[in-house]
Order: C-alpha cells, then sequence, then structure tokens
C-alpha cells in the first residue's frame, strides 16, 4: 500500500500586508469570483485577494497540495500577478473568463476552471 503524504505549500500575506492589494480593474471584473475544477480552486475578490488551492500528484511522495492566500499585485494581459514583498507568482491565464452555454469558464496554467458564482 502506497503511503499517501500531503505537502502544504503557504504563502500568507499578514493582515497589514493583504490590505495593499490591488482591487481588480472594471475591464477585469469577469475574473471575480470563485472558480473550480477537480483538483483546482480560485478564487479572486472584487478587492484584489485571491485564494488559490491546487492538488497534484507528487508520484513519489504522495499528494501534494499548494496553498496560496495573498494579494493581487497587477494584471499582465490576461495573466495575474500574486504575492507579497519580494515573493509573487504569476497565474498564467491561456483562455480568459468567457461564457460557454451559460456557464463562466476560464483556463488559468492548463486547468479549465468553472465560476461557481
Amino acid at each position: 500500500m502506497r503511503k499517501r503524504t500531503s505537502l502544504v505549500v503557504l504563502v500568507a500575506a499578514l493582515p497589514l500586508l493583504s490590505a495593499c492589494g490591488q482591487p481588480v480593474p472594471e475591464d477585469k471584473a469577469a475574473y471575480v469570483g470563485e472558480w473550480h475544477a477537480p483538483a483546482m480552486d480560485v478564487e479572486l475578490t472584487r478587492d484584489g485577494i485571491v485564494h488559490y488551492k491546487r492538488v497534484t500528484d507528487g508520484t513519489r511522495i504522495g499528494e501534494v497540495t499548494t496553498t496560496i492566500n495573498a494579494p493581487l499585485r497587477r494584471f499582465e494581459g490576461d495573466n495575474f500577478v500574486v504575492g507579497i514583498l519580494f515573493l509573487s507568482t504569476t497565474f498564467e491565464v491561456s483562455t480568459p473568463p468567457h461564457q460557454e452555454a451559460g456557464t463562466w469558464k476560464m483556463v488559468v496554467d492548463g486547468v479549465e476552471l468553472t465560476r461557481a458564482r
């Protein structure tokens, strides 16, 4: 039986630093909401806070969970940059938010997400 190990990587903004998030610009308002896929969740609030969780198979070490809770720094085209101080990550958006048969979808880091609300 294979042993499952969970590794959590957490970049959490302190309450004072989280106030440094950039509000989502009006032209990017479609990004705001809770987005879900089977192994990935992204929430982007109107005031610029990002909550991200992704579970991947680490093969040898088992399941790996990556979690980020940090302020939005900026948009670069369709992509968005999240982080605090010198720690940041860019979420690559290959397909920006759009409606398909009445359901909002976008592709982030190669994963198709559906907006829950």
